[in-house]
């Protein structure tokens, strides 16, 4: 079964984000989108320092299945990758939530993440 976890938010594009520390958050695919897309072979993301407004592409993620866009859950600026992911995209595959996420981003305005879904939510949509 598929693990969709109480404590983050999630958008119709598949990411989640974790709750904000400190203005920044986590951002990754969720367990339903690691899934759907197979094992994954590659993650292009974006170098520190750049800042995207909300639901502008940041990066690419590869699979053995397809090549998907990932967009910005939230505005901000990134100010970490996951460097991990260089050698070992498969974490996104193995524990997308904890090993797997993909950037940490300083949150513009964290009165945005108010309207993300919940993981109940969230759940409903990917059901429909």
């Amino acid at each position: 079964m598929l693990n969709h976890p109480d404590k983050f938010k999630y958008v119709k594009t598949h990411e989640y984000v974790t709750a904000l520390e400190n203005d920044t958050v986590k951002i990754g695919i969720t367990d339903f989108a690691q899934d759907q897309l197979g094992d994954v072979t590659f993650v292009e993301l974006p170098k520190p320092g750049t800042s995207f407004e909300t639901e502008r592409k940041f990066g690419v993620i590869e699979s053995v299945k397809s090549v998907s866009d990932l967009f910005m859950p939230v505005a901000g600026e990134i100010i970490e990758v996951n460097s991990s992911l260089e050698k070992n995209p498969e974490l996104v595959n193995n524990d997308c939530y904890e090993a797997g996420w993909l950037i940490k981003v300083k949150v513009k305005n964290p009165a945005d993440l108010d309207s993300l879904m919940s993981a109940k939510e969230y759940i409903s949509f990917i059901a429909e």
